[in-house]
């Protein structure tokens, strides 16, 4: 069974910093296409980014180009979610999640396991 645990989220002001990290227990995270979403208050699950299994392809939403960067380290079954210039429109819980695949491709969905979230709060 594969396991999925988020860290790193908090409180910061905006035009701060936060890394969130994401560990895959269970099964080698480069069998899985990893991706980060993100749920405010009263609104939906979006997508934030994804990286393919070997790193090489990743992804963004457009509201969070140029300040997140999505990476991995498979050695350390970890994915990271570096977090630039943060807004208070960016405050929400943050999921990572994880998609078996044998493509190395970054997924539409639907990705087959997840974590339970994190916090992340930017105050104006």
């Amino acid at each position: 069974q594969v396991q999925l645990g988020e860290s790193g989220g908090g409180l910061v002001q905006a035009g701060g910093s936060l890394r969130l990290s994401c560990v895959v227990s269970g099964r080698t995270s480069s069998a899985y296409a990893m991706g980060w979403f993100r749920q405010a208050p009263g609104k939906e699950r979006e997508f934030v980014a994804g990286i393919s299994r070997s790193g090489t392809k990743t992804a963004y939403t457009d509201s969070v180009k140029g300040r997140f960067t999505i990476s991995r380290d498979n050695a350390k079954n970890t994915v990271y979610l570096q977090m630039d210039s943060l807004k208070p429109e960016d405050t929400a819980i943050y999921y990572c999640a994880a998609e078996s695949t044998w493509r190395d491709h970054v997924p539409d969905g639907p990705y087959d396991y997840w974590g339970l979230g994190t916090q992340v709060t930017v105050s104006s």
